[in-house]
């Protein structure tokens, strides 16, 4: 490959793996970072400690042709490479500020590490400010020139392959033309426009695209609350807004909120960043409020049909926060699993991926089990959490056949009213009007 770089990419989390794996499928030597030496040992054979569809093919692929190596030594991987990506954590902070002390700790391993001009690319959701913190600390620490790139990510977990190779732009900030251009070089072979700005706006492009994705979505579940009072159709009015190219269709799918290590931890964050500056950011604080009053609507659904969820089984269908990842942060499965054991139901959960991660989140006294059948038999009523084709597969005629009440709380709105009256199933969607068989109407 003409222009081969060697790049270093710390972190091995969602962002960096992907980051480094989809930098050494275009022809780059990478040499991807991590602390935990278990689990580098692991992504060295190929096992990815992630479920990303896509991913462990790629690994696997440029593992054995030589482009992409892993490794716990920072000197190893620094040696004369000529671009460092950082993709570690900024977690979350009590006060809704990002927990930046992942990043200083990289800032300090580059300082200490390098002995060549290089380029340091933020790959971290960071702050607007940060990257100019991030040259702060590494200049105190060396004398080896280097410049600092900001770089977001802006891909989906479930599809970040794909969309790492047919992504909307790329973004790159930077204060000097020529850091900027040695990125765009490394960026060129994906083929996807290119868009250059300063550090703080590429900072704040990453924050505001989240913000907004997160507003549309709180929007839409607010139209479907109030649909589904009006004997309006939610998905009928999602696609004729969506009609409007001002508007557009994705992102107006009502259900129980948005969840994952993005949105939530971002409208947050930007709120805050908000607050730094005495800015109340009060529409995306109504964001926030609705994502969090939406995720407890089917607890709040089943209340009011049997009024009482005390001795209630549910079956929990879908734990991830969206399908195709094992993501577990901010699920609303989590929730709702906790408002449920309060409420005194009994709750059986199942997951195609995600069961693993959600034993370390859910409740104790949840009991899982490895099919969505085993989990509706004999349970009382179901509730749908996330759309897994595996979930959103198995027919309402299965639903009526194992459950005892026959009530089912759709989530995601994952099946067609029509369907739901065939099953003659009680039947509660997001925004869309209930289906009462002749059972519900005379309890």
């Amino acid at each position: 490959m003409r222009n081969r770089k060697k790049i270093a990419v710390v972190g091995t989390g969602y962002v960096g793996l992907v980051t480094g794996v989809a930098l050494s499928e275009i022809g780059h030597l990478v040499y991807c970072v991590d602390i935990n030496a278990e689990k580098v040992a692991h992504m060295t054979k190929g096992k990815s400690p992630i479920y990303e569809p896509g991913l462990e093919e790629l690994m696997i692929k440029n593992i054995n042709n030589g482009n992409l190596k892993f490794t716990t030594d920072h000197q190893k991987a620094f040696t004369n490479a000529e671009v460092i990506y950082i993709a570690v954590g900024t977690p979350e902070k009590e006060d809704g500020t990002a927990d930046l002390k992942y990043i200083e700790n990289v800032c300090q391993d580059i300082a200490f590490n390098i002995t060549n001009k290089v380029v340091v690319v933020t790959k971290s959701t960071v702050p607007v400010g940060t990257n100019e913190y991030i040259q702060k600390i590494i200049s105190t620490y060396t004398k080896v020139p280097f410049a600092v790139v900001s770089n977001p990510e802006f891909l989906r977990e479930g599809s970040a392959v794909h969309d790492t190779f047919y992504g909307d732009r790329i973004i790159i900030g930077s204060q000097t033309e020529e850091a900027a251009n040695i990125i765009e070089e490394i960026n060129k072979p994906f083929g996807i426009e290119i868009y250059k700005t300063n550090l703080r706006s590429a900072e704040m492009i990453k924050y505001a695209s989240n913000a907004f994705l997160a507003t549309k979505i709180s929007f839409i579940n607010e139209i479907a609350n109030i649909s589904g009072d009006l004997g309006a159709n939610i998905q009928e009015v999602s696609k004729g807004m969506g009609f409007d190219k001002r508007i557009g269709n994705t992102f107006l799918n009502a259900g129980i909120g948005y969840g994952g290590s993005c949105f939530p931890k971002d409208t947050k964050a930007l709120v805050q960043i908000a607050g730094n500056i005495n800015h109340e950011f009060n529409l995306l604080k109504a964001v926030i409020e609705v994502n969090n009053k939406q995720q407890l609507l089917l607890v709040e659904k089943a209340k009011e049909h049997y009024g009482s969820l005390k001795g209630k089984k549910v079956a929990l269908l879908g734990l991830s926060f969206k399908p195709n990842t094992d993501d577990m942060r901010e699920a609303a499965s989590i929730i709702t699993a906790e408002k449920l054991i309060l409420a005194g139901a009994q709750v059986i959960a199942y997951d195609p991926i995600a069961i693993e991660n959600a034993k370390r989140n859910l409740p104790d006294a949840v009991e899982y089990v490895n099919s969505v059948e085993e989990a509706l038999s004999n349970a009382d009523t179901a509730f749908i959490m996330t759309e897994w084709t595996e979930i959103v597969t198995t027919p309402l005629s299965k639903y009526h056949q194992k459950l005892k009440d026959n009530v089912v709380f759709d989530g995601r709105n994952c099946y067609e009213l029509s369907d739901a009256i065939r099953a003659n199933l009680n039947y509660y969607s997001i925004g869309r009007p209930t289906i009462l068989c002749e059972k519900a109407l005379v309890q």
